[in-house]
């Protein structure tokens, strides 16, 4: 057992020779604890906890983080201190099912929210039947893929999330990953959230408006989960979202005031003269920015048009091995039987069940969507990784098509927008489902995990977080409603306005078309225009922490020389922002909670000022620089 002290092999990162066979971290003939009910149950847990945390953050940020990472480490420490035992194959199958319920919400979030704002609030079972069915379309899809793209593909295919989750899996058997960070990290969130937002000792949103700028104001929201994220994606996507706010706020908002004067200019209802800087966000930003997102969605997905043929066209020809059978541990997948029966039985529900109003012509449109979305997400994620996998394109690509064939044969008003969101929320989940289980298959593939087991539970996790993603998002609704400055929902309102401009017809098209300009003029600057997309939506206020925590990353990143003290010392920060963002996601959703069956947690109002947030704010990123900046132990 002494090579294991050594890592993954030098085969886990370069392209194997002809008739050279993989040697992963387990061997197949090692018969290791895996798929244990402790597992499955601290996975269905982390599932449920990390899903919770990421339908919150997405809701108001517009992007998930990857729950693989964070959820392996507490698996490590649970089954460590709870039952005295190190099985990285177990770590490895709670990573898994954990995992597939911050994708799951991910699929949820960025589409099923258009329902509420239209007033057509779903039932909690209409939210569980369309995650769980697109959940598992995304699953079933991807097995037949994988012989061809994680085992022929390997080292070709990098897969840069399953690889980092497979090497922290080895580093943590060999006692190199401090699951305290974690831990930490989401306490010092949950601790900071509940002072700010729930005893109310200060205001968590601080903001001052520019004297002598008419309306232009800057601010910022004093929450764990923003700094965190501002870490994890670095300062280069920081800026850009920032970049985006600041053209909102001290741009177009002043500039509208400027012009706007005594008119009442659609879609607003009151003189511009009569507005301040978040009624004009409110009225005419959002606009301008659900065309910029909407664009840069789509710029995504052309970008990646190259990519996505030959994705597709080389996936095709995985799909003559699958229905080979093995006799190894390691290369054993569902039969193709059961994926096959599954596969029709998902087809069918979408057509006949009455929660899923899109009738025969919806399936069909599910069955080839999701066949192709899947296909393309699964060797996608591959290259560019599931934080780059365009999923909003590809759904915004599947509500046009879908949209306007349902108009042309007779889908119109209310009716017609719920079943093309419908589709859209199916399509959605299964390739942000797809995405994750070919990195989980990665991880499995190098470590040595049987690929059967994890497709199992891949199944497990949709099925847990999509049994409970209804109710919070109902209960976010209530709280604080989607659309809000609280809640800002972008995706799922790009998709809305997307499905009512093709309906409809009535949108402010100049507003969002202004949008569309910034996006591709940013584009032209060689930048990515998606983030600053996504920035010029969002208030200011997200913002800014967004950039505080990006640029101690930066800071980071440029005062360390040494590549594998840096790297450990950002996987540190990494932990301890995803802690922060968990203890913040699910303080709020206990919030949420009590405050919709009328229990006050706190005081009405914030007992002190904005420069008391300031302070408070600052001890918050210092324990974040003292986390990422301390030395590695094992270095």
């Amino acid at each position: 057992m002494e090579a294991k002290k050594k890592g993954l092999s030098e085969q886990a990162f370069r392209k194997l020779e002809p008739g050279e066979e993989f040697m992963p971290y387990v061997p197949a003939s090692e018969v290791a604890p895996e798929f244990t009910v402790f597992s499955v149950i601290v996975g269905i847990i982390l599932s449920i906890v990390f899903g919770a945390a990421n339908a919150y953050l997405g809701l108001r940020v517009g992007m998930t983080v990857s729950a693989s990472i964070p959820a392996a480490v507490v698996s490590m420490a649970i089954i460590r201190g709870m039952m005295g035992r190190n099985s990285i194959l177990e770590n490895n199958m709670v990573q898994t099912i954990a995992s597939a319920g911050e994708s799951l919400a991910a699929g949820a979030i960025f589409t099923i929210p258009a329902l509420f704002m239209w007033g057509e609030t779903p039932s909690m079972l209409t939210i569980t039947l369309i995650t769980f069915l697109g959940g598992i379309l995304g699953v079933l899809s991807m097995i037949p893929l994988r012989r061809f793209l994680i085992v022929e593909e390997h080292g070709n295919l990098p897969y840069p999330e399953g690889t980092a989750c497979a090497e922290v899996l080895v580093a943590g058997e060999v006692g190199g990953v401090n699951a305290s960070t974690v831990f930490a990290g989401l306490g010092i969130g949950a601790i900071f959230k509940y002072i700010a937002d729930g005893l109310k000792l200060f205001p968590s949103e601080i903001e001052w408006q520019i004297k002598g700028w008419k309306n232009a104001a800057i601010g910022g929201d004093a929450f764990p989960s923003l700094l965190g994220v501002g870490f994890i994606i670095g300062p280069k996507i920081s800026s850009y979202m920032l970049a985006g706010a600041i053209l909102g706020w001290l741009g177009f908002i002043p500039l509208i005031s400027m012009f706007g004067g005594e008119s009442t200019i659609y879609p607003g209802t009151v003189p511009i003269s009569q507005m301040d800087y978040w009624s004009i966000w409110s009225t005419y930003i959002r606009y301008i920015g659900a065309g910029a997102v909407a664009t840069g969605g789509i710029i995504s997905l052309v970008k990646s048009i190259p990519t996505i043929i030959n994705a597709f066209s080389s996936s095709l020809g995985g799909f003559k091995d699958a229905s080979k059978g093995s006799n190894s541990r390691i290369d054993s997948d569902l039969p193709m039987n059961i994926i096959l029966i599954g596969f029709a039985i998902v087809i069918v529900a979408v057509a006949f069940l009455p929660q899923i109003p899109v009738g025969i012509m919806g399936a069909i449109l599910v069955a080839i969507f999701g066949f192709f979305f899947v296909t393309v997400s699964s060797r996608l994620v591959g290259i560019v990784g599931s934080s780059s996998n365009p999923v909003s394109g590809m759904t915004i690509a599947t509500l046009l098509f879908t949209t306007i064939i349902f108009k042309a044969i007779g889908y119109s008003g209310t009716s017609g927008m719920v079943a093309a969101l419908s589709v859209g929320a199916v399509i959605c989940t299964a390739a942000a489902i797809a995405g994750d289980i070919s990195q989980d298959l990665k991880t499995g593939y190098l470590v040595g995990a049987t690929p059967w087991r994890q497709q199992v539970g891949e199944i497990i996790g949709v099925a847990a977080s999509a049994a409970v993603i209804g109710y919070i998002l109902v209960l976010l609704n209530n709280t604080y409603t989607f659309g809000s400055k609280e809640l800002g929902a972008p995706q799922a309102t790009i998709m809305m306005l997307v499905i009512q401009g093709i309906m409809n017809a009535n949108l402010p098209w100049g507003l969002v078309f202004a949008g569309a300009a910034s996006a591709v003029v940013i584009e032209l600057f060689g930048f990515a225009s998606l983030p600053f997309a996504i920035g010029l939506y969002l208030p200011i206020h997200t913002s800014v922490p967004i950039m505080v925590g990006g640029i101690v990353r930066g800071i980071l990143d440029r005062s360390e020389k040494n590549v594998e003290v840096l790297k450990q010392k950002v996987e540190n920060g990494v932990l301890y922002s995803s802690g922060l963002i968990a203890g913040d996601a699910i303080v709020g959703i206990i919030m949420a909670f009590f405050a919709s069956i009328g229990v006050k947690m706190g005081f009405a109002n914030p007992v002190t000022g904005k420069y008391v947030t300031v302070l408070f704010f600052a001890v918050l990123v210092y324990t974040l620089i003292r986390y990422s900046f301390r030395k590695p132990e094992h270095i």
